[in-house]
């Protein structure tokens, strides 16, 4: 591999690594507070309103029913006027975090719903309000569950950036198509594979370890 390939292959990496930490960043920071808020408005829960329930759950599956391909043509005008442009890193991390928030989100509220509901009675019964159950009970008991979703949204995240490069969003994606496929360079795919590996075992390694540490805590 000559060295302005791999010159390209290094940038290409770092691009895909700010894209999947980014929108994981915002996919943490919104889908948490989502998934929290399917849990606490739902039937039974300690906040129950079943009007904002439906309609924050018809609006997740809306968004998760849409391929990730469609989102990003689909998603072009918002990109546009958020970041000023539809085409490379940043532009992608729009549609990144949009598609991330509700996936992370139920995988937040699959979590959540896990906690002993006993533990949240008795903080009730000793004059708990709805916010310390959320501080002291709900996202500390799914501290676990919910470190190892977010390892699978990083996950999807790397394979979905390398999907965005179909339209030149940048990242490893785009170098495997402008060069692996349309130059016919197997070295440059070959590579491109082997490092979106690297980049999955390695998040999946990390994640492990976390949630291994946090179920010991």
């Amino acid at each position: 591999m000559s060295t302005m390939m791999l010159d390209l292959l290094l940038r290409s990496t770092w691009e895909t690594v700010l894209m999947t930490g980014l929108s994981g960043l915002i996919s943490l920071v919104l889908g948490l507070p989502l998934g929290l808020l399917l849990v606490v408005t739902e039937r039974g829960g300690i906040a129950q309103n079943l009007w904002v329930n439906r309609l924050l759950a018809a609006v997740v599956n809306g968004f998760r029913s849409v391929p990730f391909i469609i989102l990003l043509v689909a998603l072009i005008p918002v990109t546009r006027f958020i970041v000023g442009t539809s085409i490379g890193t940043w532009a992608a991390i729009v549609p990144l975090s949009i598609a991330a928030i509700p996936y992370y989100a139920r995988i937040a509220e699959v979590s959540l719903r896990e906690v002993d509901r006993g533990l949240v009675e008795a903080v009730r019964a000793m004059g708990g309000n709805r916010w310390t159950i959320v501080r002291e009970v709900l996202v500390p008991e799914a501290l676990p569950g919910l470190a190892a979703g977010f390892t699978v949204t990083l996950i999807t995240l790397v394979g979905a950036s390398a999907m965005a490069g179909a339209i030149g969003a940048g990242g490893l994606g785009d170098l495997a198509i402008r060069y692996g496929y349309q130059r016919f360079e197997t070295g440059i795919m070959v590579a491109v594979v082997a490092v979106l590996i690297v980049l999955v075992c390695g998040l999946q390694w990390l994640g492990d370890r976390l949630v291994a540490r946090l179920d010991h805590r």
